[in-house]
C-alpha cells in the first residue's frame, strides 16, 4: 500500500480483492475503491462486508473483459494480487486501456525480473519490451514463499509500474506492436534479418518485409532480437509498416 501511495482524493481499482484483506487498508487511505472480483461467492461476501461503506464499489467481473480505465476514471491508481498464471495477460490488458497513474502488482519474482530486464540479458524478452515502451518498472521488494499459506514453490515480488509521461509508443500502435515483438521473440535464436524475411503477410498484422527497414536504422541483419532496445523495436516496427504502405 505504501508503494501505491493512495490519498483521500484518489480512486483505486483493486484486481482480485478475494476476502478483502487489502481492501480494508485501501478504505482507510483512498477516497474511492473499485474492487473487481471474478468469484461469485467472494463478490457476495465483499458486498456484505462493505455494505455500509459507500466509498467501496464491488464489481463482479473478469478484469480481462472489462475496461479498467472506465471503472477507475481519470488518474486512477491500480493494485492487484493477480493470479500468477495470467499475470502477463492482465498487465498487457491494463496497458492497452486508459493507463492508471500508477500500478502496483504482486507477481512471481521471475516475472518481475523479466519486466525490468535490459536488452542483451537472459531475461529480456517480449514482456520487457512491451512494458518498457509504455512505463517505468521497478521491483519494490521480494516476498518469500513462507509469507503465503500454503507456501508456493516460487518466490514473489511486488513491482510498481509507472506509465511514462511521454511514451515512445503512440496511441493505437499497441496491439500491432505487441504482436510484432512477439513474432520476433518467437524466433529469438535466429538472426533478425532471417526472421523479417520469413514473416508471412498476415503474421502479427505486419506484411512480409525486406531488409530495407534494418538498413534504414543501421541495425545489422545478423543481430538477434534480444540485442535490440525497446526504442529500436519501436523504430523498426514503424519502418516496417511505413515500407509496406
Amino acid at each position: 500500500m505504501d508503494a501505491l501511495a493512495p490519498t483521500e482524493t484518489d480512486t483505486v481499482l483493486e484486481i482480485g480483492p478475494g476476502r478483502g484483506a487489502l481492501t480494508d487498508i485501501l478504505v482507510k487511505r483512498a477516497g474511492r475503491v473499485v474492487a473487481v472480483e471474478l468469484d461469485r461467492a467472494l463478490a457476495a461476501l465483499l458486498r456484505e462486508r462493505f455494505a455500509l461503506t459507500p466509498s467501496v464499489e464491488i464489481v463482479e467481473a473478469d478484469i480481462l473483459k472489462t475496461d479498467p480505465g472506465a471503472l477507475g476514471g481519470p488518474g486512477y491508481l491500480l493494485v492487484g494480487n493477480v493470479p500468477y498464471y495470467i499475470t502477463t495477460p492482465i498487465m498487457f490488458h491494463v496497458l492497452a486501456c486508459a493507463l492508471p497513474r500508477r500500478a502496483v502488482f504482486l507477481v512471481q519474482r521471475e516475472v518481475a525480473i523479466r519486466a525490468m530486464a535490459d536488452a542483451g540479458s537472459k531475461s529480456y524478452g517480449a514482456l520487457s519490451v512491451n512494458l518498457q515502451v509504455l512505463a517505468h518498472v521497478e521491483r519494490v521488494f521480494d516476498i518469500p514463499p513462507g509469507a503465503f499459506k500454503p507456501p508456493p514453490k516460487v518466490d514473489s515480488s511486488v513491482i510498481r509500474v509507472t506509465p511514462l509521461t511521454d511514451p515512445v509508443l503512440r496511441e493505437g500502435e499497441q496491439g500491432r506492436f505487441r504482436s510484432f515483438v512477439q513474432s520476433l521473440f518467437s524466433q529469438r535464436r535466429k538472426q533478425i534479418g532471417t526472421i523479417l524475411r520469413s514473416l508471412p503477410p498476415s503474421a502479427s498484422g505486419v506484411p512480409a518485409v525486406t531488409l530495407d527497414a534494418l538498413a534504414a536504422l543501421g541495425i545489422p541483419p545478423t543481430e538477434r532480437p534480444e540485442r535490440l532496445t525497446p526504442l529500436q523495436f519501436v523504430e523498426l516496427f514503424r519502418e516496417v509498416r511505413q515500407g509496406e504502405r
